[in-house]
């Protein structure tokens, strides 16, 4: 897909891995369309793409909520055009062990409030914002992209059931997305990002962030740009669906 012209949709596009996206597909002559739950952010984010040259619209949605996600798709085909292409970002973090116990004694369990609040965002979010980008599509008659952010730890990670088991989702949503849009000329494919120099990892102490990009083969995390330039990939490549782009640095959990 030749991204000038494009109109690219990016859930969770106000800050982090979103905005990056949004900055290098901008870019490169696409038109993005932010998505987020944080108005003020968003309005943050729009000017910083404006100021790089870049025209951008923010919308306000919940990802979780489909009638919130059926609006916002309607405004961006009503102010800007139906869209080319969707990257699925949003995502949080509610990590817990599934129990935790001492000397036999269970002191704390993964509450279903912790399991559900990152099921609905990142696994919900995902089927609910890439079945209205895919119908918007279909009914423009245009070939389109929908690439969906996993991650490493969709094969499973200590502290995390709700968020493995919701990106081990996206991935079978992905490979599952790419047979059946197909004969419409939508692509989708997939990323899954190792560690990422973001917010979240800036807020950690620098010991354990030595740890983490030790473990890393490369020695180093990950930058938002890395993770960008897969999308584009992705993006740009007519001949790639279905499949999963792994950027960790040669990590493996």
């Amino acid at each position: 897909m030749k991204l000038t012209g494009s109109i690219v949709a990016i859930t969770g596009g106000a800050r982090g891995l979103g905005l990056a996206m949004a900055h290098l597909l901008g870019s490169r002559g696409a038109t993005p369309a932010l998505l987020d739950v944080d108005a003020a952010s968003l309005d943050l984010a729009v000017t910083s793409l404006h100021g790089a040259g870049i025209e951008a619209r923010g919308f306000v949605v919940n990802v979780a909520d489909e009638a919130s996600v059926k609006q916002a798709f309607g405004d961006i085909a009503a102010s800007l055009g139906p869209v080319n292409g969707l990257v699925n970002n949003a995502g949080i973090l509610r990590d817990g062990l599934l129990v935790k116990a001492k000397e036999g004694r269970v002191e704390k369990t993964l509450s279903l409030e912790q399991w559900q609040q990152v099921i609905d965002v990142n696994l919900t979010g995902v089927f609910l914002c890439g079945r209205e980008a895919a119908a918007q599509m279909i009914e423009a008659e245009c070939q389109g992209v929908i690439v969906n952010i996993s991650s490493i730890s969709r094969a499973g990670n200590m502290g995390q059931s709700n968020y493995a088991a919701a990106k081990a989702g996206v991935v079978a949503l992905t490979t599952t997305w790419a047979r059946e849009l197909a004969r419409y000329g939508i692509r989708v494919g997939a990323v899954a990002p190792g560690f990422i120099e973001t917010d979240m990892t800036a807020s950690m102490r620098q010991d354990m962030l030595d740890k983490l990009a030790a473990g890393v083969p490369l020695g180093r995390l990950g930058q938002p740009a890395d993770i960008a330039e897969s999308v584009a990939f992705i993006m740009e490549n007519d001949y790639f669906s279905g499949r999963v782009i792994e950027c960790d640095g040669g990590l493996r959990l």
